[in-house]
């Protein structure tokens, strides 16, 4: 099946990496492919990150995709594990460079709003949400992979936002006032 536009999440780290890869043709959304890349036995984190570069450059290679979304790392209070995931996603941006292939990075807040309506819902929701929506068949093992699949959904969903939909929501009250020519009446 050929596809109107293929889009790579990632969900980044430097234990275990996320990959989901989606296919988009007029209003399907397909799984391609669901990966987690496993590096919690390697020891030297330059290793890892070589590890990860490979990986995205080998996924591209097969996917070929149009976009890459990737989460970008949320403040914590260890600031070397930080510095560690800023490093692993850097690396994974630099590889969809490498193949000209455009990057757009999202807040996990904002992942999980596109996904479950909700900024603060817990991977399990955004993971349940997720395989209803995209017609996933169980969980996967890793939460890394639902995490990745959500990343490029929510991509999806952003990119084809009507221009000047940036605005944010209380709730279907506030969505309501704000919008009263967008809704049918029946």
């Amino acid at each position: 099946m050929s596809f109107q536009k293929i889009i790579i999440g990632i969900d980044p780290g430097t234990n275990n990496m996320g990959l989901g890869i989606i296919g988009l043709q007029g209003s399907d959304i397909c799984v391609l492919g669901m990966d987690v890349l496993k590096m919690d036995k390697v020891g030297d984190h330059a290793l890892k990150l070589k590890k990860i570069f490979e990986t995205v450059l080998r996924n591209i290679d097969e996917f070929k995709p149009d976009e890459l979304a990737i989460e970008h790392p949320f403040f914590g209070k260890n600031i070397q594990s930080m510095l560690k995931l800023g490093r692993a996603q850097g690396v994974a941006i630099a590889a969809a460079l490498h193949r000209d292939i455009p990057v757009f990075e999202y807040s996990p807040r904002k992942i999980k709003q596109s996904i479950t309506g909700k900024g603060s819902a817990s991977k399990e929701q955004v993971a349940g949400m997720l395989c209803r929506i995209l017609k996933i068949e169980g969980v996967p093992d890793s939460l890394d992979i639902t995490d990745a699949l959500a990343v490029a959904l929510c991509h999806h969903y952003q990119a084809n936002r009507p221009s000047g939909e940036g605005k944010s929501y209380s709730g279907w009250k506030a969505f309501i006032a704000s919008n009263p020519g967008r809704l049918s009446k029946k």
